[in-house]
């Protein structure tokens, strides 16, 4: 048979997940194959860049939609399983389509669409009209924002399965990888010390403490963890400037308090765009180049 389209995936995977148990996604890939009966040239299709073959990529984007749709979560690395919700919708016996999910679940509407396209169309009415036209440079910006995305969402998960001291060295690397001088990690000494040291420039005219935090993406950070890097910050020595980087999230209290010192915040996703950003754990898997006419050439002399 023909490769399903990724939303025709969506049932199949929800089958496999339907009793509420952790399956790797090895397994799922393996059981909705033997289900739907893919044969090796099937399983073989790869996609025009010949990176990956187009099985894993429908079924990886069915997984991510119905992620975001809170049907299924991903309790472990490389592991799926269904949630309440999903158990319900699954129980009701309706059909799961993209129209479906447009019309239930806001959160899969936002990320599949973005702000600014939703701007423009109403959301009640997307599931019974054809998606708004665009154009192709809109369309490429916006499949490439919605793969950093889901790049970004990888990147988090891949840090919160490393270890404290191994999201240390991260921080420190990725101040480097911006342009700062030379950094290092300080022995641990418990959370409220400075976990490390970066010169601001090349040449360390200047110093600034970090303080790094693996913590729960889900978990907000308050102002007084804020006031206590301040103090840490009094030394000795006693630095003018410093980095408080987290997976986590920030308060109001603590940006607000943040903004009164020298405390520069940077929450999980600020810090997966700047590792995107600056390509630290990450490579680079296809490039593209977008050209427009050289007006200068072809102009007269």
């Amino acid at each position: 048979m023909a490769l399903p389209k990724y939303y025709e995936l969506y049932m199949p995977l929800m089958e496999v997940l339907k009793d509420g148990e952790e399956h790797t996604k090895r397994e799922i890939k393996s059981v909705i194959a033997d289900r739907l009966h893919l044969s090796t040239e099937d399983m073989k299709e790869k996609l025009a860049s010949g990176k990956q073959t187009v099985y894993d990529n429908r079924i990886g984007w069915a997984g991510t939609y119905l992620k975001k749709a809170g049907l299924i979560a991903a309790p472990r690395r490389a592991c799926l399983q269904i949630t309440d919700e999903g158990k319900r919708l699954l129980g009701s016996g309706v059909m799961i389509t993209d129209r479906l999910l447009v019309e239930k679940y806001p959160d899969f509407v936002l990320f599949k669409y973005g702000k600014r396209r939703l701007a423009a169309v109403d959301v009640q009415t997307m599931s019974d009209a054809q998606e708004p036209l665009e154009t192709p440079q809109e369309t490429l910006e916006r499949v490439f924002t919605v793969i950093n995305d889901q790049l970004a969402d990888d990147l988090l998960a891949e840090i919160l399965n490393q270890s404290a001291a191994f999201f240390e060295n991260l921080v420190v690397d990725l101040m480097k990888a911006m342009g700062y001088g030379d950094g290092f990690v300080t022995k641990a000494s418990g959370d409220d010390g400075i976990d490390g040291v970066i010169h601001e420039d090349k040449l360390g005219f200047s110093l600034i403490y970090i303080q790094a935090k693996r913590w729960n993406p889900e978990t907000t950070i308050g102002k007084p963890e804020i006031q206590k890097f301040a103090g840490a910050m009094m030394g000795p020595p006693r630095i003018e400037k410093g980095l408080f980087i987290t997976t986590a999230k920030f308060s109001q209290g603590a940006k607000a308090f943040a903004d009164a010192q020298h405390i520069i915040l940077v929450d999980g996703k600020m810090l997966t765009e700047l590792m995107i950003e600056y390509g630290l754990g990450v490579s680079a898997q296809k490039t593209y180049c977008i050209k427009r006419i050289d007006s200068d050439y072809f102009a007269e002399s």
